[in-house]
């Protein structure tokens, strides 16, 4: 899996959030997680003020339970710093598990 993240951007003027994405490829699996889990690691560390972060998973082809906890533990350590987890554009395998384990409700779902 290749896991990257892209710098956020600086809040506009007016004081709305910034935005960081972070793009998955390939599987999320107990594998792969460690990357996630370090892509988001640098993304906290850059955010200066509230910060939207997209988990874009587009190109996420397969999620198992670790991802799924991979991804809550994304939404707690966002949450506790302040900042708003979105998931964009997650697959068919993806939603099914969202929908499986009730976490669907846990997680917007948006555009990367």
């Amino acid at each position: 899996m290749f896991t990257e993240y892209e710098a956020r951007t600086s809040p506009p003027a007016d004081g709305a959030p910034g935005r960081s994405i972070i793009r998955v490829v390939d599987e999320l699996d107990l594998d792969h997680v460690g990357a996630l889990d370090a892509a988001l690691l640098a993304v906290l560390a850059e955010a200066d003020g509230p910060t939207e972060i997209v988990i874009d998973l587009r190109n996420c082809s397969f999620c198992d339970s670790s991802g799924l906890s991979a991804l809550l533990r994304a939404r707690e350590a966002g949450l506790r710093a302040g900042h708003r987890l979105t998931l964009a554009a997650p697959g068919h395998q993806m939603l099914r598990l969202l929908y499986l384990t009730d976490s669907a409700a846990l997680f917007p779902i948006g555009s990367a």
